[in-house]
């Protein structure tokens, strides 16, 4: 078999579904893995489970050869972020620090395995890279939550920081008591407290409400699902384009051509 035919059974393997399924189905056992070492277990159990946990490993390794072997164009493997955490993740993995000063490295980056399933589903990818799109225009409405917050804060502990020092006794500690009102973790108990004090201390908190968990919450919403909508709508129309079909913009292109053409005639 020649490196060509052995290219393409390898792209056929990292291609199949019963093979993504497989790799899904490990990462999900290496998360129970991870889950069960939290608990007291005997020394038996323990060295069973230290064992999978080396064999999830080697499958994983497995795994990664087979994508880059199946990959086309191997110079363009390692410019995907999601494939050069995958392997970091697994060569890091493969290094025995268990009895050693970096035990707890080696613990967490086989937490960190459980991740792995972003890269393997498209769906939490989409999600994913919707996310860090959004962040530029996030950035700006909490910049601006921010800000409310530390005029609130700054308030609430100059008025109140007589009537309870643990809650605003210094602007970090308002900004905690703050979030704890914007979470409705109990908020009552706060406003009620210094009601018996200020007794329209109430329109301070129900504005602070109606700023931050209404409005600037429901903006974060709004921004994230307008741009996942735009990823959705990216992602249509690079596999149409790959397809060969018609795209959105060209098909509202050609449309317009219609109109036009229809407007001509008549």
């Amino acid at each position: 078999m020649d490196s060509q035919s052995l290219q393409d059974a390898f792209y056929r393997l990292r291609s199949n579904k019963a093979f993504e399924l497989f790799v899904i189905t490990i990462i999900i056992f290496s998360a129970l893995v991870i889950g069960v070492k939290t608990y007291p277990l005997p020394d038996g159990l323990l060295r069973a489970i230290t064992v999978m946990d080396w064999l999830i490993t080697f499958i994983f390794l497995v795994e990664i050869v087979v994508r880059f072997l199946g990959e086309p164009n191997k110079k363009r493997f390692f410019h995907s972020p999601w494939n050069v955490f995958d392997t970091l993740i697994v060569v890091v993995s493969l290094v025995p620090i268990e009895n050693s000063d970096m035990a707890l490295i080696g613990r967490l980056v086989r937490i960190f395995r459980v991740l792995r399933m972003v890269s393997i589903i498209p769906e939490l990818r989409m999600l994913l890279n919707s996310l860090m799109k959004a962040l530029p225009q996030l950035g700006y409405v909490m910049l601006m939550m921010f800000i409310i917050f530390y005029i609130y804060a700054a308030i609430g502990s100059t008025f109140f920081a007589p009537i309870n020092e643990d809650l605003w006794g210094d602007i970090a500690l308002s900004l905690l008591t703050l979030f704890r009102v914007m979470t409705f973790e109990d908020w009552t108990d706060v406003m009620y407290e210094t009601m018996a004090i200020y007794p329209l201390s109430w329109f301070f908190y129900l504005s602070f409400i109606f700023f931050t968990a209404f409005a600037f919450l429901n903006m974060v919403i709004g921004i994230v699902v307008n741009v996942l909508e735009e990823e959705h709508q990216r992602v249509a129309s690079e596999e149409a384009a790959a397809a060969g079909e018609p795209t959105l913009v060209e098909l509202r292109e050609e449309i317009r051509e219609l109109k036009q053409l229809i407007k001509d005639r008549y």
